[in-house]
């Protein structure tokens, strides 16, 4: 079994949960047999002093 590694990036509106779910359901889109997700980074955008957008980089593991 071969595991390939591909990094996205998700954004929501309500959560840093949010944005790996997202995340990972647009890769389903693409890569089949998802086995893993390593969340390495988040951060969000803020305006007039709230966040507005939450984002999460994150690693998916796939089997081809």
């Amino acid at each position: 079994m071969q595991v390939k590694v591909a990094e996205l990036v998700g954004e929501s509106q309500e959560s840093w949960q949010n944005a790996v779910e997202n995340a990972v359901a647009e890769a389903a889109k693409s890569f089949n047999n998802i086995t893993g997700v390593e969340v390495y980074n988040m951060t969000a955008d803020c305006q007039d002093n709230k966040i507005f957008e939450y984002k999460a980089n994150i690693k998916i593991a796939y089997c081809e």
